[in-house]
């Protein structure tokens, strides 16, 4: 079998590095490479030769490999290079309808989305969101302390004693726990805010305060996301977020709804009534925005605050998010490829749920 790479035009990122695919070479698949697949991840042609890969063109990999992994994008021609029994594997935010979703479903290959990949145990090592969210949440403090015109710990001088920088971080899941671990290493005083109470003790065990509003709904088949609050909730939490983000020096919001628009954290108001030289990241800027104004890819001064508007922060970190959504992949070829690409697992919810089409007389009842 097979296993090619193409280059994603569109992020920082590459869907196997040298590293992984000796692994697959060991496997004994063999290995094909886009000529410049890994340049903007930091890794060179060479460095693919050295384990065994096969560096080739574009087109040469797209018809000749078994098994095609890519990033978030690719393009109709490259699709009509796909053989029938092809496996298109990577992450094209699937539960967003798009015209790119569209052409992927009508595709005559198989196409994987690993962002539909459901939160369970078994799903862990394969999790591609949760890895690069983990990437982003460590680079959004490093970015907002970049921006921020103070120091993060407190520092006894003999001039006198500057406190502590205060770190508001909004969504707990896991970008939001890496960043409070990541601000609270830096020495700042952090408190984070979340609708689902579950993680109370995780944000209090990295040693942030739990900012709790009472009557937030839950959805236990919500896989881990966070759902829909009622107004009544809503209007509370607002208020809240504000009284607590006037007072903070960094404000870094995580929260997102998959396939939805990313609820509204905070507002216009907030921003404009925050200390001159507060610095707030938007990491779900692509999806809409959970501060008021943001933009995604861009660095915007409101009134003395800066608003850093970006969803993908990991695309920063090239080559480390590269080694850890190779691996993902890996984890999940080596699962559902176990009995060959003929007989794909159709009973497993993580090649049902993340397959974004086949046939209704393959799947095993």
């Amino acid at each position: 079998m097979v296993i090619g790479v193409v280059r994603c035009e569109e992020e920082n990122l590459v869907a196997l590095v040298p590293q992984v695919a000796s692994r697959y070479i060991k496997d004994e698949f063999q290995v094909i490479v886009e000529s410049g697949a890994g340049l903007d991840s930091g890794y060179s042609d060479e460095s693919y030769e050295s384990v065994g890969a096969i560096v080739t063109s574009r087109s040469k990999v797209l018809s000749k490999a078994n098994v095609v992994l890519t990033g978030v994008a690719i393009s109709a021609s490259d699709l009509e290079q796909l053989g029938q029994d092809t496996l298109l594997v990577g992450k094209f935010n699937g539960r967003v309808k798009s015209n790119q979703l569209n052409l992927l479903k009508s595709s005559r290959a198989k196409v994987v989305s690993l962002d539909l990949l459901p939160r369970t145990t078994i799903a862990q090592s394969m999790d591609v969101l949760s890895s690069l969210a983990s990437l982003s949440g460590y680079k959004a403090v490093i970015s907002a302390a970049e921006e921020f015109a103070g120091y993060f710990p407190m520092l006894t001088t003999s001039a006198g004693t500057i406190p502590p920088a205060r770190v508001l971080v909004l969504g707990a899941g896991v970008a939001g726990l890496q960043a409070i671990a990541t601000a609270k290493r830096l020495g700042a005083i952090v408190e984070a805010f979340d609708v689902r109470t579950a993680v109370k003790e995780e944000v209090q065990s990295l040693g942030a305060n739990f900012i709790e509003v009472e009557g937030s709904e839950e959805d236990q088949n919500a896989g881990g996301y966070a759902v829909e609050q009622s107004e009544a909730y809503v209007a509370k939490q607002k208020q809240l977020i504000h009284d607590t983000a006037v007072k903070a020096d960094i404000v870094i919001t995580t929260a997102n709804i998959p396939g939805r628009v990313a609820p509204k954290l905070i507002e216009k108001q907030t921003v404009l009534d925050m200390k001159n030289g507060s610095v707030i990241v938007d990491m779900a800027a692509a999806s809409g925005g959970n501060c008021d104004g943001s933009v995604e890819g861009e660095i915007l001064d409101i009134d003395g605050v800066k608003i850093i508007g970006d969803s993908k922060l990991y695309n920063k970190m090239g080559k480390q998010a590269s080694l850890l959504y190779s691996s993902n992949i890996y984890n999940f070829l080596k699962y559902i490829l176990r009995d060959g690409l003929e007989e794909l697992p159709f009973e497993s919810d993580i090649v049902s749920q993340t397959l974004l089409k086949h046939e209704p007389s393959t799947v095993i009842a």
